[in-house]
């Protein structure tokens, strides 16, 4: 494991970038946001992070206390990272700049890579309440828990269990509410995203 860099200056976003400042380290803890990943699951969906880069970010992020890696039981047997509970604080950090982000964003170039679960941290900036939200997107599903305190944020396919709501919206209104330039309910009422589902997440987002 390689020695901890600091700014080494006393100041608490000096320290904070000591933990989190290098590259790829900040996407990592967006996709464990949807909870415990294998490496290779996490390869994958961090296209252009070579295999040395990532392994080494990892252990970075077991020393700093952000991650964890455990054994599943069998018949899993695999080995999976998960954020810790500090890990878990940096959700509004990332939300943040995101946010601060949208205007950045642009059009999709034609080398941009895209998963659907991507615009799971745009969408959760956008919804209130509390619930399980299931989403279907040109590239792909998806599922947010809306409001989670603890345990994932989202999470790739279908919900697990019946979802308090769907939304089912396609990639331009999707990349709208990823930029800033369209909200949610707004995209409901003009009937870009379709609500369907008897949970008090849908009768919300139907009713505002």
């Amino acid at each position: 494991m390689s020695p901890r860099r600091s700014y080494d200056q006393y100041c608490s976003a000096a320290r904070a970038l000591d933990a989190v400042g290098d590259r790829w380290t900040l996407l990592i803890v967006r996709e464990l946001l949807a909870g415990p990943r294998r490496y290779t699951d996490l390869h994958a969906d961090l296209p252009g992070v070579s295999t040395d880069v990532l392994a080494g970010r990892l252990r970075d992020m077991e020393r700093d206390g952000l991650a964890s890696r455990r054994r599943l039981p069998p018949p899993g047997a695999a080995y999976v990272y998960e954020l810790t509970s500090r890990g878990r604080e940096l959700l509004p950090v990332l939300q943040a700049l995101g946010r601060w982000g949208e205007g950045e964003l642009g059009e999709r170039r034609p080398t941009d890579a895209v998963r659907a679960h991507w615009f799971a941290l745009p969408l959760l900036r956008a919804l209130d309440g509390e619930g399980l939200l299931e989403v279907h997107l040109d590239e792909g599903d998806f599922h947010l828990y809306v409001g989670a305190q603890d345990g994932p944020v989202h999470g790739d396919g279908p919900a697990p269990r019946e979802p308090d709501a769907r939304l089912v919206l396609d990639a331009a209104t999707c990349a709208a509410v990823a930029r800033g330039e369209l909200g949610v309910l707004d995209a409901v009422r003009a009937g870009r995203i379709a609500v369907s589902g008897e949970g008090t997440l849908a009768k919300a987002l139907r009713e505002a």
